[in-house]
Parts: C-alpha cells; structure tokens; sequence
C-alpha cells in the first residue's frame, strides 16, 4: 500500500501521516505500507512506485489521503502514477477512492473518526458546531464537505455549519459567529482535518477567539481513519481483480 498525504511544509503533517501507516501497518501485518507526499516531503509517490518496481513488486494501491475528490485527486495523483510508468517502473498500480466521500453516501467510519475527536475536545455538551475543512474552489468538492456536515448534524441533534480555511467562505470565525447569533452558547468545532498544520492551527485560534468552546484535533491515525484505508484499499484491490488487501 502506498499512501498519499498532500504534504505541509509543517513537519507535523507529515509525522501525522507515518503514524497513520505505522497504523495501517500494524492491523494488516505481512504487508508493505508506505507513506508518500504529493508536496514539501520526500518520498513522492513517483519515486516510491519506482523503488517498489526495482525492488520487484509486481503491484500496489496507492491510497489518496484526501477528504475531497478535487484537483489532487483528479490530476497530481494519476500524473504522479503516470511519471513512474513513464520511467519504466513496471509495476500494476490501482489507486482508491479519497477517503472523504465520493458520492453521496457519508462513510460511516469517517463520521465516526470525526466524532471521536470531538469527544476527546469537547469536556462537556455543546448547541452549535462548525465543521471546519481546509477549503477548495472545486464546487463538487465542497458539496462532499458539506454532505459530512449534514451527517455530522443529523447524528449529534445540533446546528451546523461548514467553514473554510482557505478559498471559500465562510471562515470559521464567521461561522461560529453565525451560530452564536442564531441563539448557540456553546459552539464546538470538528476538524475535517487529517493531520495538524499551520491551516488546523489558524482555526484553532480564530474559532476561539470567536467564542468557540472547543476545537477538534485532526483525525491523524484515529483507529475509524485506520478501518477506512484497510476498506478503500480493499474495494480498489477487488476492483482490479487483485487479492484483497495487497
């Protein structure tokens, strides 16, 4: 398995994503997983699928670690697999679905995850959440934020909104405002985060600031996220007539 992270010139992204195959790693034992960066880290996904061509396996999933389905996933990730082909790495490479969702339904695993990290922040009950994600232009793409958002508010009974980090509105100070001026006293917020960084940290102190009550850690290697990278591993394996799990 090769996992794909987006990359951060934060260092914390990127132990968050060696956790999350250290993870991987141990509730599939026997096979090989490999953490990999689409910006900022070393290794590439190019030059691991090279490596494991020249080391002689004969195939590998590649896991997009995304919550959306945009531009990395529709262009950086297949170009990525396409530059390894192009080298002469002879190696069958099927990639998964992002982790986020695809389609309409909400995996019920990521939901879980991103419950479990609002527990672990939230010390007591809260009236308002803000499901705070770190932003794309692609319109599809938010649609799949806010789908989780939806998910979010129908499980846990309270007002949502969504808010972005960067290229759309709302900011998650707005957010947390808007719930607050809608009658909201303790507004928490879920981070649709997979791994800390300057974005994560730029919400933490703006939705406090704004009179949020909690903030979530990101999902990192939250056993849920663990579950749904065995599973998208898996369909993607079935689909290309592979054995499961490979």
């Amino acid at each position: 398995m090769v996992l794909v992270a987006h990359g951060s010139r934060d260092p914390r992204a990127a132990e968050a994503t060696r956790a999350l195959a250290r993870a991987v790693s141990a509730a599939r034992p026997g096979r090989s997983v490999l953490a990999s960066w689409l910006d900022h880290t070393e290794p590439g996904p190019t030059a691991v699928l090279r490596d494991l061509a020249a080391a002689g396996h004969p195939r590998a999933v590649l896991v997009p670690l995304l919550l959306t389905a945009a531009y990395h996933r529709r262009v950086d990730v297949p170009a990525a697999v396409a530059a390894a082909r192009a080298a002469g790495a002879a190696i069958e490479v099927r990639v998964s679905d992002v982790l986020g969702p695809t389609g309409e339904e909400v995996d019920a695993a990521l939901l879980a995850g991103l419950r479990r990290r609002l527990a672990e922040a939230a010390s007591g009950s809260f009236d308002g959440l803000v499901l705070a994600a770190a932003g794309t232009k692609d319109v599809q793409a938010r649609a799949s934020v806010g789908r989780m958002a939806a998910a979010l508010r129908a499980g846990l009974g309270v007002p949502t909104r969504v808010s972005y980090a960067s290229a759309a509105p709302p900011a998650v100070a707005a957010a947390v405002a808007r719930l607050r001026s809608r009658g909201a006293r303790r507004v928490a917020v879920s981070a649709y985060f997979l791994a800390p960084g300057l974005f994560h940290d730029a919400v933490a102190v703006a939705a406090r600031g704004a009179g949020a009550v909690a903030v979530a850690a990101p999902l990192t290697d939250a056993p849920e996220l663990v579950d749904l990278v065995l599973r998208r591993v898996d369909v993607a394996a079935r689909v290309a007539g592979l054995t499961a799990g490979a």
